[in-house]
């Protein structure tokens, strides 16, 4: 489908790219970038037809959410583009408290509003010719509708006022906060800036978690990030560094709701 015109703007030198309906926001990424893009890229699209979630898991995308992809060329060394997860999450963070809304981070990828999910995003990357590295930044949040059946609670992103968060007011912030924040992370020299706003902002810190991964399953306490992102679990061992496990918020005493999605660091989540 050919794009239409772009409802939604982006500081200079950013250009936005808005279909209607689209397989993936980041495949279409992936395309313009094998096509020579320059990038500093939005994709936007009204819906897709064949968004991805996790370990290539399917991310149902409905009409009303907001669905989009920054594409990025050679944003900074590729051993460190992991760190590209956290500087979206600060910056749709950031840009859900511009709407005023109750909004926080789950390692290393989502966003959750009073511990259930309402964001993801998902960090892929793509080789180019002459060993160049193309970044594709892919954000899904829930504004209209949340799915249903996806083995973890969901909610819509809601406003100030309570409202279902504007998908066209909430890019428009997105776009502003992600170009700031990349400005931060100074291509990965200023990471301990992205990763101090990223625990300013967590959802779980010092809080009951469970994960699993290749140790098995086991529950501790949120402990923060180390320096390189990874997630410092607090276990009866005392504290362990997580590379890549799956990741559970657990009930507070007080039985408010928990965020069950799973994660494994930066380069899982959604496009």
């Amino acid at each position: 489908m050919s794009p239409g015109e772009p409802p939604f703007s982006a500081p200079p030198p950013w250009r936005i790219v808005h279909f209607d309906a689209i397989d993936s926001t980041s495949d279409e990424a992936r395309r313009r970038a094998l096509a020579g893009d320059p990038g500093r890229l939005w994709i936007v699209a009204g819906e897709q037809s064949a968004g991805r979630g996790r370990r290539g898991r399917t991310w149902i995308s409905p009409k009303g959410n907001l669905y989009a992809s920054a594409l990025l060329m050679e944003p900074c060394p590729p051993a460190i583009a992991a760190q590209l997860g956290f500087v979206a999450g600060v910056a749709i963070a950031r840009a859900a408290e511009d709407i005023g809304a109750e909004a926080r981070l789950k390692w290393p990828n989502d966003l959750v509003s009073r511990g259930v999910k309402c964001a993801g995003l998902l960090v892929e990357g793509v080789s180019l010719p002459r060993n160049r590295l193309a970044c594709i930044v892919g954000l899904g949040v829930n504004c209209e509708s949340a799915p249903s059946g996806a083995g973890y609670p969901t909610a819509r992103l809601k406003d100030g006022s309570g409202r279902p968060a504007d998908r066209g007011s909430l890019f428009q912030r997105l776009a502003i906060r992600f170009d700031e924040t990349l400005a931060q992370w100074e291509a990965g020299a200023a990471f301990e800036t992205i990763r101090a706003l990223w625990l300013e902002r967590s959802g779980a810190l010092g809080e009951p978690i469970r994960i699993e991964n290749a140790r098995g399953r086991r529950e501790g306490t949120f402990g923060g990030l180390d320096p390189d992102g990874r997630l410092l679990f607090r276990g009866k061992s005392g504290i362990e560094v997580v590379d890549a496990a799956d990741l559970w918020i657990l009930p507070a005493s007080d039985g408010s709701p928990v965020a069950a999605t799973s994660a494994s660091r930066a380069r899982e989540g959604r496009t």
